[in-house]
């Protein structure tokens, strides 16, 4: 069954996902589609293998978009462990992005990173610090980082904010060692009714463990390198020394480039990606290491093809779906994101490439239908500013809920930090062209408000999708998913009510 549906210059070949009947004569979003169960012999979650076939090394398909709001060494670190990958953005300087990918690759693979603060910090201090992780705690050091304390978020909330943290702390820490047994940390967590132990090895504090971060540890595998670092991918751009920041992003020990612009299929891509391909084949004849290379971003197959034959391992596929993307109403270009991933996945599968689905999915269900389409992972951006470890500074509102900013990487905002070093007459003329929000409040979900809440309903709603299709991995997804097209109100009727209607 073709999904070209007449468009002569394209000649895609039949998608691997069944259909119900034949495609409609418009395209496609997530929203327009369902999926249908079929007999199915997976009879839990946990038997469902979701490693991308990607070459990338991750074992849960997820990318965090290249975008300064959303990823960051914090992100780049919490997703790692849970087996996902984030890209950090092509605007931040050489230096920055060394220092973070170093940091990345420094940091535990099981252990948290802690949050520090010294016996005579004031409060103050100490709360602007609890909100960079989701454990939402501070070990108390003294000048060796050996832990004598542990503050939460409720020890300081009602004292003087001049007050010093040795005076709120809890000094009954419960410590294990490097070699601690995960099971036993968490009976031991559990009985003491703690919600976190230090790890100390050789007097000094190493990381943290979380009774929560345990239970994730027993279903997630980390995203590790050969050499059992966390993973972490870089963006660049299309303009300036391409070459140079490709090879010091390969230096930097940089486990995926992305060439990226908002206008993947163009001369000027094709250039910089041969270019880039070229060093990293330069790098991988001196070291042995294959860098896979993601480009875009592009909708249709003929832009699939062409970035697959320059070189890209890997398609970004998605103009417009983004949340803080403009593209569409200011420029009229773009194309509904499922029928988009469908036909430029089964382009780039011609010559044995894979796709992202960059963009578009707002829930669940919207990752596993871009698995179905041919995907080997879905980049997510908006749907991750809203968490603790995003970049972003968090703020509140005058109701006293947490947010923290976000914006478009073609958004006035995002050019302006872009475009930095050029005169600044050639500033402002770039921002005159802006196709992107420049400031949206992205609200924390009190139920989810960790990068790992969200990973954990994704990757639970995923596996689900699987066992209905009968299906234990991406590539048998993507033959037994079988998907239909609804009615508006066919989707509004799969909507859970709060309320009673």
């Amino acid at each position: 069954m073709s999904a070209n549906r007449g468009v002569p210059t394209n000649d895609v070949k039949s998608p691997s996902v069944k259909l119900l009947g034949d495609l409609p004569p418009f395209d496609l979003t997530y929203s327009d589609v369902f999926m249908v169960p079929s007999r199915s012999s997976v009879t839990s979650r946990l038997d469902v293998d979701l490693s991308t076939p990607d070459g990338v090394g991750t074992t849960i398909p997820l990318v965090v978009a290249n975008m300064t709001a959303v990823s960051g060494r914090r992100m780049a670190e919490t997703v790692a462990r849970r087996g996902a990958i984030a890209v950090l953005p092509q605007d931040i300087p050489i230096h920055a992005v060394t220092e973070t990918i170093e940091y990345v690759k420094a940091a535990h693979p099981i252990y948290e990173s802690p949050v520090t603060v010294s016996a005579d910090a004031p409060v103050a201090a100490a709360l602007a610090l609890l909100g960079k992780r989701a454990h939402q705690a501070a070990v108390v050091v003294d000048p060796d980082r050996h832990p004598v304390g542990v503050v939460t978020d409720g020890d300081l909330r009602k004292v003087d904010r001049f007050a010093t943290v040795g005076h709120v702390m809890s000094t009954e820490l419960f410590t294990v060692g490097p070699d601690a047994d995960l099971d036993s940390v968490f009976d031991g967590l559990a009985k003491q009714h703690l919600g976190l132990a230090p790890v100390v090895a050789d007097g000094q504090l190493q990381g943290v463990l979380t009774r929560k971060g345990i239970l994730r540890s027993a279903i997630y595998s980390p995203a590790l390198d050969a050499q059992g670092r966390l993973r972490i991918g870089t963006a660049i751009g299309i303009n300036g020394d391409v070459a140079a920041k490709a090879k010091a992003m390969l230096e930097s020990g940089a486990d995926v480039l992305v060439v990226d612009t908002a206008h993947g299929h163009q001369d000027k891509m094709i250039d910089a990606l041969s270019v880039v391909k070229a060093t990293r084949d330069a790098h991988e004849a001196a070291t042995g290491v294959r860098v896979p290379v993601a480009a875009g971003n592009v909708v249709t197959p003929d832009g699939a093809r062409d970035l697959a034959t320059a070189g890209a391992d890997i398609i970004k596929v998605g103009v417009g779906p983004g949340a803080m993307c403009t593209t569409r109403m200011m420029t009229g270009v773009g194309r509904p994101q499922f029928s988009a991933v469908l036909e430029c996945a089964a382009a780039a599968t011609e010559l044995g490439a894979h796709v992202w689905a960059d963009g578009g999915v707002k829930y669940p269900r919207d990752v596993a239908l871009a698995l179905a389409a041919g995907a080997a992972s879905v980049m997510i951006g908006s749907w991750f500013a809203g968490t603790w470890e995003s970049p972003g500074d968090l703020n509140r509102d005058a109701s006293g809920r947490f947010y923290k900013e976000s914006f478009g990487m073609a958004s006035a905002r995002a050019v302006s930090n872009r475009t930095q070093g050029r005169s600044a007459f050639d500033r402002a003329r770039s921002a005159l062209f802006e196709e992107g929000i420049s400031s949206s409040k992205m609200y924390l979900d009190p139920a989810r408000p960790g990068v790992e809440d969200l990973i954990d309903s994704i990757v639970a709603g995923v596996r689900s999708s699987f066992t209905y299709a009968g299906a234990r991995d991406i590539a048998q997804f993507r033959e037994r998913a079988t998907v239909g097209v609804q009615s508006a109100s066919g989707y509004d009727e799969g909507r859970p009510r709060e309320t009673s209607w």
